[in-house]
């Protein structure tokens, strides 16, 4: 029997034209997001990773696209974070920090680097 790949949510959160990345101890940097459990749709999955890895809650979420990387779909998703909000890393994720489109670097796990990719073409603050 094939193995269907497991859908993924996966977050780009942007404040003042930068996003937020995350990691977990001593691996590449990635977008916040995860496996879309058998229960939930892909925003509510969103929503929880998103709490789960930075303790950040929002209600406005909105779907940019499905892509598929590496026969894994991920359903992105884009939130605004307001200033006053601060990220913290949470459960498996070590760190988390807001780059600007100059700072990323090839220390980005591959989905989440083109990912970013297409959310800067458009230009910092205005993703693709």
């Amino acid at each position: 029997m094939i193995k269907s790949a497991k859908h993924r949510a996966t977050v780009i959160c942007h404040q003042q034209g930068k996003v937020l990345l995350v990691r977990k101890a001593d691996e590449k940097w990635t977008l916040p997001g995860g496996k879309i459990e058998a229960h939930e749709g892909p925003a509510e999955a969103a929503l929880r990773e998103l709490c789960e890895e930075t303790g950040l809650d929002s209600q406005a979420l909105e779907f940019l696209a499905l892509h598929e990387f590496d026969s894994r779909p991920h359903h992105v998703f884009r939130v605004t974070v307001p200033e006053t909000l601060a990220a913290r890393p949470l459960n498996e994720i070590a760190d988390c920090r807001w780059f600007s489109a100059v700072d990323l670097d090839k220390a980005i796990k591959k989905p989440a680097r083109k990912l970013l990719e297409l959310y800067f073409a458009a230009g910092p603050g205005e993703p693709a």
